[in-house]
């Protein structure tokens, strides 16, 4: 099967295809044949700030090609999406049972990774945030796959005013198409302040900005991979929080509420209330074309890879 790594150190260059075995499942896993394969920043990030070359993991989706003992609830020929923490950028990959779920009918492979891992995230930070009706709310990183989604969490939970934080002005009409009632830059001097929440998927040295745009006990939520620093006497001035949300906290030590927001956001998917974006589909062979396009912060939406 093909299968795509990378050297250490290094950007989109340093990706390459190689022919390997098919995997087989263990215990509580499961072999799918993949049909779409989700692109992550933080992915992105490890390839060009790692100092070990690593399997690329991620969310998979596609049909079960084999079973393990006991990965019970699942049989060959399941269309199924889940995470993959090993070897996601292949033809074939091993998801763990616990973190596999079904799609259901009238939902294309392409979808299910555009909806179930990031709205995931953008469920746990907006519930991280405690976001009241009628108050107001800063996205970060707004056009990515993630703030899409959390930009309609907002809206649809009744924020007075949802506004989206991008790189450039010319994501300005996709943001505002996905619920934004303002766009701003980041390199605008005061974002819009204040806000009584701010959901952050960049961090970096965009997390200072973040915390001084909060209002008087507002909270921050920081979901991205980009680390930062938090100058502790602007949340003192401000009396207001920094939460770190992580989802794998949550799949691993809240299995049941897990649960429950993988269901939900298929129902909201079907009702409409979420819709999910995705900028390019990418034969899985151009990977590399795909990481660039997360580099350059061209995408508007989710990337994903086609084998």
């Amino acid at each position: 099967m093909l299968r795509i790594r990378h050297e250490v150190n290094g950007g989109p260059e340093v990706l390459f295809a190689e022919d390997v075995p098919v995997p087989g499942p263990g215990p509580g896993e499961v072999l799918v044949r993949s049909e779409a394969v989700g692109v992550t920043l933080p992915t992105v990030r490890k390839v060009r700030e790692g100092s070990t070359a690593t399997p690329f993991g991620g969310e998979v989706a596609g049909r079960i090609a084999a079973t393990g003992e006991g990965a019970a609830g699942f049989a060959v020929g399941d269309r199924v999406t889940g995470l993959c923490f090993a070897d996601a950028y292949a033809e074939f990959a091993v998801l763990g049972a616990a973190m596999t779920s079904r799609i259901p009918d009238g939902a294309s492979a392409v979808e299910a990774v555009a909806l179930v891992r990031s709205g995931l995230v953008a469920r746990g930070a907006y519930e991280a945030a405690r976001v009241e009706p009628g108050e107001s709310v800063l996205v970060t990183a707004a056009a990515s796959a993630v703030g899409t989604l959390a930009l309609q969490f907002a809206r649809a939970g009744g924020a007075s005013r949802v506004v989206a934080a991008v790189s450039s002005a010319g994501k300005a009409a996709f943001v505002r198409g996905l619920g934004a009632d303002e766009v701003v830059l980041y390199e605008d001097a005061d974002w819009g302040a204040p806000y009584d929440v701010v959901l952050d998927g960049v961090g970096g040295d965009l997390l200072g900005p973040g915390v001084r745009a909060l209002a008087t006990g507002g909270r921050l939520v920081a979901f991205g991979s980009g680390g930062g620093t938090v100058d502790a006497y602007e949340l003192l001035v401000r009396g207001a929080s920094v939460t770190g949300f992580q989802m794998r906290a949550i799949a691993t030590g809240k299995p049941e509420l897990y649960e429950r927001w993988r269901r939900e956001l298929w129902e909201l998917w079907e009702a409409g209330t979420l819709r999910t974006a995705v900028h390019e589909e990418i034969p899985l062979a151009e990977a590399a074309r795909a990481h660039a396009v997360i580099e350059r912060r061209g995408n508007l939406g989710k990337v994903v890879l086609v084998p």
